[in-house]
């Protein structure tokens, strides 16, 4: 039985260490490889798109009647209801929400800073809420192998978006869906499309 229950013990410790292998590092993060017209202006687009300011929408008076009508206990920028879809990671290990002090830290505090840029840049619908975590597939050479068919993204954390992917959002659940136009996803994706660009 002691064996058994150490046994259980080291296969969850795994697991969980599977889980958290993939960490949310910021869309700022994503900008740096896929800016400009040489990378297909992917970061552009996504700068353009409805995605970007998911967060901000949230402050809305709009969104504040949404949130008294719904009868949310705090405002819509701060309700778990409307971050899991207007934030990047939010209950998964990325945007979360921070009292007064986390915001603002100390003069000298680096890493409370770090901290503050990172949320910031998980605030809104971000490249990772699509793509998946970025730690492992951050650099280039992860990339450029990826590209090569040399590695697999998903073992690195890089999600293929899909039509799945989307509707966990773009559904009846949220106030602001159309049900009467519902959601395609082949017209949708269309208004989002960032391809890499072919080489030359």
């Amino acid at each position: 039985m002691k064996k058994f229950t150490i046994l259980l013990a080291l296969l969850a410790t795994v697991v969980w260490a599977g889980e958290q292998a993939f960490e949310y590092i910021g869309t700022s993060k994503c900008k740096m490889c896929h800016k400009g017209d040489k990378k297909g202006n992917m970061f552009e687009i996504w700068e353009a798109s409805s995605h970007a300011k998911a967060f901000e929408t949230l402050k809305s008076d709009h969104s504040a009647e949404i949130a008294k009508k719904l009868g949310l206990k705090v405002p819509a920028y701060q309700a778990p209801e409307c971050l899991g879809c207007h934030t990047t990671g939010f209950g998964k290990g990325g945007y979360a929400v921070k009292d007064d002090k986390f915001w603002n830290p100390a003069e000298d505090d680096k890493d409370g800073k770090k901290a503050v840029k990172l949320m910031e840049n998980l605030q809104h619908v971000g490249c990772e809420s699509c793509h998946g975590p970025g730690s492992e597939y951050k650099s280039k050479k992860i990339m450029q192998a990826i590209f090569d068919g040399t590695s697999k993204g998903a073992e690195v954390g890089l999600a293929d978006p899909n039509e799945q992917l989307c509707i966990q959002c773009h559904n009846e659940k949220s106030p602001t869906f159309d049900k009467e136009a519902g959601f395609k996803f082949a017209e949708q994706v269309k208004l989002i499309a960032h391809p890499v660009p072919a080489k030359k």
